[in-house]
């Protein structure tokens, strides 16, 4: 089977991470043919994460991207780092199983932990770990919120039931209730994924950056892939893991493109920030607004997102969808001045259910495998494929496999 790999336009305004950072490192493009085991299509946090993975147990990784490293959607990630995915647990059990919904909340609670390990040994990613603060928006969204809290309690996930006067005397919010979880995180993406590519390409990980795919081919045994400059790569295996480019590998969209919204303060005074300083904040409205701290005492703020993947549409909201967010923000905290210093916008894609999609798609064979990490929790679900991704390269069994399949979906 051979496609064409299409460039997109993906995000709009100034990222903050990619304003904050600049070009950290410089890749050097593809200039020769290459034989490896696992070829990596995508070089931003997903695929930094799965070579990473492949690479640190002896397998032979190469890694490509067509624009600069991290240079797509990474850098627009807002990064909040949760094991609460977009779909209730009691809304996933009742599509699928309570099993189901089990493994898929477990394993994004111990993603967690994996990514701090990880974090850590790279060093200098401006990971914390935090308190993720879920409040309803409005009294009807109560009872399934209490439902999910029991839910969570139940299978002894760490939270804690907060209500209207809880919520009023701990945190000064106005709200019919909330789920405070003790586990959660936040990251600089951007940072994260090119020290790790970095780190990588020391211990001899091919790391290409400015090369473009344009055909794989696969067959039983290997895939073969051609560069824009006609140079052939050999492997056997190759995983896609493009981001929202992915889908242009495929006949048949499985997730549906967005337009998501964020902004970013100046430096706010740890005494404004208060709470927030080591709390997420979301609500329980779709989409959602959603709150977040950074190393450097700035506020992020998120949501606002639509239906639109159009992306002179998207550039024409951002400074509209800013002033709406810095609004909602003023109502929830009339105390706290927090205006963009930098605001901007990213696709963004969701599945029907909300979990992601890892594994061999029929359309190909078992040798090219896909990497679609999408959703709210799109770092978390990275480092779940990647274990995913390296079992199935490997030939041994993954507990997530089925659930995280293309199967599952009906293609």
């Amino acid at each position: 089977m051979t496609r064409q790999q299409s460039a997109m336009d993906l995000k709009s305004g100034y990222p903050y991470w990619a304003v904050k950072n600049g070009l950290m490192y410089s890749f050097p493009q593809l200039d020769t043919d290459l034989d490896c085991d696992v070829v990596v299509i995508g070089a931003g946090i997903t695929g930094a994460l799965i070579a990473d993975e492949l690479a640190s147990h002896g397998h032979d990784v190469v890694v490509l991207d067509q624009r600069d490293v991290c240079w797509g959607s990474t850098s627009a990630s807002t990064a909040l780092l949760q094991y609460e995915i977009d779909t209730h647990a009691i809304d996933l059990a009742k599509r699928y199983d309570q099993a189901a919904a089990l493994l898929a909340y477990q394993s994004s609670l111990q993603a967690i932990d994996e990514l701090s390990g990880l974090a850590h040994a790279v060093g200098d990613v401006d990971f914390a770990r935090c308190e993720s603060l879920y409040y309803a928006s409005n009294r009807a969204d109560h009872p399934r919120m209490s439902d999910e809290f029991a839910w969570r309690q139940q299978h002894g996930f760490p939270v804690r039931w907060l209500s209207r006067a809880d919520l009023k005397s701990e945190y000064g919010l106005t709200a019919p209730a909330a789920i405070l979880s003790t586990v959660a995180a936040r990251v600089d993406p951007y940072r994260f994924a090119s020290r790790l590519l970095r780190r990588m390409q020391r211990k001899g990980t091919g790391v290409f950056d400015r090369t473009q795919v344009k055909t794989i081919t696969a067959t039983t045994r290997s895939v073969q892939l051609i560069t824009d400059k006609g140079l052939l790569i050999k492997a056997k295996h190759a995983v896609i893991a493009g981001g929202y480019e992915s889908q242009s590998w495929l006949h048949k969209s499985v997730a549906k493109n967005r337009s998501s919204y964020a902004y970013i303060t100046d430096p706010v005074s740890s005494a404004q920030l208060g709470w927030l300083t080591n709390t997420l904040l979301w609500e329980s409205s779709r989409p959602y607004l959603y709150l977040r701290s950074t190393g450097d005492g700035r506020l992020l703020v998120g949501g606002e997102d639509d239906d639109h993947d159009i992306p002179a549409r998207r550039d024409r909201q951002v400074d509209r969808k800013a002033t709406t967010l810095q609004r909602k923000i003023s109502r929830l905290f009339p105390d706290l001045y927090a205006p963009p210093a930098f605001a901007w916008a990213g696709t963004f894609a969701e599945t029907s259910d909300g979990l992601p999609l890892f594994g061999k798609h029929p359309q190909y064979g078992p040798r090219v495998l896909f990497a679609l990490a999408y959703g709210g929790n799109g770092i978390t679900y990275s480092i779940l494929g990647a274990s995913l991704l390296r079992a199935q390269i490997e030939r041994h069994h993954h507990p997530l496999t089925a659930l995280f399949s293309f199967s599952r979906l009906g293609g």
